[in-house]
């Protein structure tokens, strides 16, 4: 187990803005940094990150915490593997209690955990094969040099060997105490009938291993070496529960953090092209590894830059075929550009022939917009026939119609107007035609998907508390109340006491005061949790504030504390439009007292309905028990008239003040 003192090192080290700026594309917004949910697919920013606090709160989907929690839910780590990816990527030595795990624990992997184990034990293998036996020297490190790569880049993509015997792999993996089961789902290894000793997939193949976004194996492509056999070239792992081909880009674990930095990325279509152009120097590149591409890739681009550049071999017989691709990059907002090597030339011949420099320039230069890019495609073999170039110039501003801002349709089709000289409302009304086309597409694609998931209807109860407006008003202040305990906890307060006398208390301890004088029983779970570490922290001479439950590791008081240190109004940044509302906690003195009083109002009100649901039960049983009720409901109502005096909740201000009468 990693020890404490590791893990106080890595929380205290650890930078959230920089751990979620890898996955999410942050902008500054006043103190906090703000951008699209990772979690849910949003057009406006809903996801902010405090630096100051160190925490992040997605308000589309009501999820926060802190650096580690983050990697927990995007990555679907595990804490330990959380904190190990963290730790690795500060450079934090990892310092194990010396504790013998027991039996239970060790059997408690899932299937997930053991695909992931798997694939890193094969990753290592394929490594080592590659540098250090003499088939994959040979073989495998020959063929590579061959590609002129150098050992640097080989390491840096963790490239690799599968030996000619056929269960090499398969053989060493179940030596280690891996099942069959494990390594068939993992598709590393195949078991036909006839072959109880197993095959290995990838055989006598080059291995490119397939990373997620933070760097796990999930998966490997496979390249053959010998042309005279009757296979396919190219080998992929197969779908599995950690392995999905449509949610993953080739080099996006390398590449992520150039891609963000340059704010823009290079999209191709194979291995080799990204490992050529990182090896020249240029790192921005991702490829979809010979597969369409999907709206999940798109989307994790997305997260780093709105900017893309596709490049594509000159003599690419597919190049019509990407234009689904263009549309769909259009369709979730992103800025395209689109170049077109020379022929005989891809990426990673074009990189290995120039210079770093000659290369950038050329992909600046030469690249085009969508619109000049399908217009020469479509154009190259129309020559005079008004029919084929007005089909040509239709396919262009069906593009445009995927467009969802409007200023840049607009821009795109007064491009088209210059570009061919046509009158801007013929091509609008082209565009009209178009859209109404895709909608009707989508639409009809949607009532599908409806029908063959349509849910029964049923009727779903309202929540204990809105049906009960009584338990509704008492659990909103109880949370209220500690939420400031949370936010504002260490703030000293200057108070009198009833001989006018000042003194001074934190909010923490009156709010704490308040609630043991009442003897008040908390009514949300998460609360007395709270309420608890917060009495332990000052039998300890320590006040538990915000800070201190944002690392607990229960998903519920985490997103409570997120949610009080992160109010929904920090996700607009008032100032940049001049506007300066009063700050959340500007008068905590006065929130605290009225908010502590208006709690007594709504507890009493609470305590009144309660009892009086018990009048019935003892009017013809126990005539003592049922005047001591009456009794109690008198007082009740008294103490709920004095309150109602005392106090007065103004919306506008969010303060309480006395009653001027």
């Amino acid at each position: 187990m990693i020890s404490k003192q590791t893990i106080d090192k890595i929380f205290s080290t650890i930078r959230v803005e920089e751990i979620v700026g890898e996955y999410v594309q942050l902008k500054r917004a006043g103190s906090n940094y703000k951008g699209l949910s990772p979690f849910h697919d949003e057009k406006t920013p809903s996801f902010v990150v405090s630096a100051s606090k160190q925490i992040w709160k997605d308000f589309s989907t009501g999820k926060g915490g802190t650096a580690i929690s983050f990697l927990m839910e995007i990555e679907n780590f595990t804490y330990p593997e959380a904190l190990r990816h963290a730790a690795k990527k500060y450079r934090i030595e990892i310092e194990e209690d010396q504790r013998e795990i027991s039996e239970e624990a060790k059997h408690a992997q899932t299937e997930k955990d053991l695909l992931y184990k798997i694939h890193e034990v094969a990753n290592t293998y394929f490594q080592e094969i590659l540098w250090d036996d003499q088939e994959g020297r040979s073989i495998g490190l020959s063929y590579f040099k061959e590609r002129e790569l150098r050992d640097d880049i080989i390491k840096k993509f963790q490239l690799g060997y599968s030996p000619e015997q056929k269960n090499a792999f398969t053989a060493y993996a179940l030596e280690k105490g891996y099942s069959k089961e494990i390594l068939e789902k993992s598709g590393l290894s195949i078991f036909p009938e006839n072959t109880p000793a197993g095959v290995d997939r990838f055989r006598e193949r080059v291995i490119f291993p397939i990373h997620s976004f933070s760097g796990r194996v999930l998966g490997f492509g496979a390249r053959i070496l010998k042309s005279n056999v009757k296979t396919a070239k190219y080998l992929n792992s197969p779908e599995t529960e950690i392995y999905h081909k449509s949610n993953v880009l080739y080099g996006l674990n390398q590449s992520k953090q150039a891609i963000s930095r340059k704010n823009g990325c290079l999209l191709v279509e194979g291995y080799m092209d990204v490992i050529s152009l990182h090896m020249s120097g240029i790192e921005n590149v991702v490829a979809s590894s010979g597969t369409s591409l999907t709206t999940e890739q798109i989307k994790l681009i997305k997260r780093l830059t709105e900017n893309v550049t596709i490049l594509f071999d000159g003599d690419n017989a597919g190049i019509k075929a990407s234009f689904r691709s263009i549309d769909m990059l259009l369709t979730e907002g992103m800025n395209i550009r689109v170049l077109l090597f020379p022929d005989g030339d891809d990426p990673d011949s074009f990189a290995r022939k120039h210079p770093q420099e000659y290369v950038e320039k050329y992909i600046e230069n030469e690249a085009m917009d969508f619109i000049d890019f399908k217009a020469e495609v479509l154009l190259r073999d129309v020559g005079n026939d008004p029919i084929k170039k007005a089909e040509a110039i239709r396919d262009i501003v069906k593009s445009v119609s995927f467009v969802q801002n409007a200023l840049k349709r607009e821009v795109y089709l007064k491009e088209v107007s210059n570009k061919f000289g046509l009158s801007e409302q013929s091509l609008f009304n082209e565009l009209d035609v178009q859209k109404q086309i895709t909608q009707n597409q989508t639409h009809h694609v949607q009532q599908q998907q409806k029908e063959k998931t349509a849910p029964k209807l049923e009727i779903v109860p309202l929540d204990k508390e809105k049906e009960d407006p009584f338990l509704f008003d008492v659990l909103f202040m109880e949370n209220k109340l500690v939420d400031h305990m949370l936010m504002f906890g260490d703030v000293v307060l200057k108070r009198r006491d009833e001989n006018n006398e000042e003194y001074q208390i934190t909010v923490i301890e009156e709010i704490l005061h308040h609630f043991e004088e009442e003897q008040y029983t908390f009514l949300v779970k998460e609360n007395e949790i709270i309420i608890n570490q917060v009495k332990e922290g000052i039998q300890k001479d320590e006040l538990r504030s915000g800070n201190f439950f944002v690392s607990f590791m229960d998903e519920e008081i985490t997103t409570k504390v997120v949610d009080a240190l992160i109010p929904l109004d920090e996700l607009e940044n008032w100032a940049s439009r001049n506007i300066y509302p009063p700050n959340y906690g500007d008068k905590v003195a006065d929130q605290i007292k009225g908010d502590v009083l208006l709690h007594k109002y709504r507890y009493i009100d609470y305590l009144i309905k309660e009892t009086a649901k018990e009048l019935d039960q003892y009017s013809t049983t126990d005539e003592g028990k049922y005047y001591e009720l009456i009794k109690k409901i008198t007082l009740l109502k008294q103490a709920s008239i004095r309150l109602s005096n005392m106090i007065e909740y103004s919306p506008i201000k969010g303060i309480y003040v006395d009653r001027k009468r």
